[in-house]
């Protein structure tokens, strides 16, 4: 068996607060973690957690990961967008061209999010988070299909996306041209492997399919951390 998504996480330098926005945002509540972090359980069909993670470095560059967050209506889009303004997100910009149907902001911390025009067939049941939109390869899109045991749902120009076959979010990968990695990255998956498994197998796993250790002064900890094959960090967690 593989590992399963365990969860999203964000560095945070404030992660109450940021936690205390998407919890408002996505309508999920907050739980006790037995690591001390602040984590959100979802309320849908997402299947993964939310965890924040204190730090202390800026955030610098835009993210490699960003949800993509479905409307029904031009109504409903502008209502989300307001809902998340009054919890305190902002316009930004990223270079999206006027003619886009789709509304980019940034949460407190400036970790960016889109919210997507209705009518949008490639995410039309997927619930309200609709995508965690990547910069990748198409390669690394192969990479965490295997890794996580998910079909590829899209594979057409070196643009990638596969989805649980339990249904939720679709995770995609936009192709070349990828940004420079400067510095660690802000969001990284979190995977765990099944229960009463062996983590070391699995982490041998990971990089027979093209992953590598790597470290970012993580010390002595139960974890492993790993890279994909763009350099994206991710931890393996010990078996829960």
């Amino acid at each position: 068996m593989t590992s399963h998504l365990y969860a999203l996480c964000f560095d945070a330098n404030d992660p109450l607060r940021l936690a205390r926005f998407w919890s408002g945002f996505l309508g999920w509540e907050t739980t006790d973690d037995p690591d001390d972090d602040i984590v959100l359980l979802p309320s849908d069909d997402t299947g993964f957690r939310i965890r924040f993670l204190p730090t202390k470095e800026q955030k610098t560059g835009q993210n490699q990961m960003h949800f993509d967050l479905t409307s029904t209506s031009l109504d409903d889009q502008q209502q989300i967008v307001s809902r998340a303004l009054g919890l305190g997100a902002r316009h930004i910009d990223v270079g999206q061209r006027p003619e886009e149907g789709h509304v980019v902001l940034a949460d407190p911390e400036g970790n960016e999010f889109c919210v997507i025009e209705p009518g949008n067939n490639f995410l039309a049941d997927c619930g309200f988070i609709g995508a965690v939109a990547c910069d990748g390869s198409q390669e690394v899109g192969y990479f965490w299909s295997r890794a996580l045991g998910w079909p590829l749902v899209w594979d057409q120009d070196q643009e990638t996306a596969i989805r649980s076959p339990h249904g939720g979010p679709k995770i995609t990968w936009g192709g070349p041209p990828l940004k420079p990695k400067t510095g660690k990255y802000r969001l990284h998956f979190d995977l765990a492997p099944p229960a009463h498994g062996d983590q070391q197998a699995e982490v041998d796993r990971l990089v027979s399919l093209g992953a590598t250790r790597v470290d970012i002064g993580q010390g002595e900890v139960g974890w492993v951390v790993l890279a994909d094959p763009d350099g994206h960090e991710f931890c393996v967690l010990t078996p829960r």
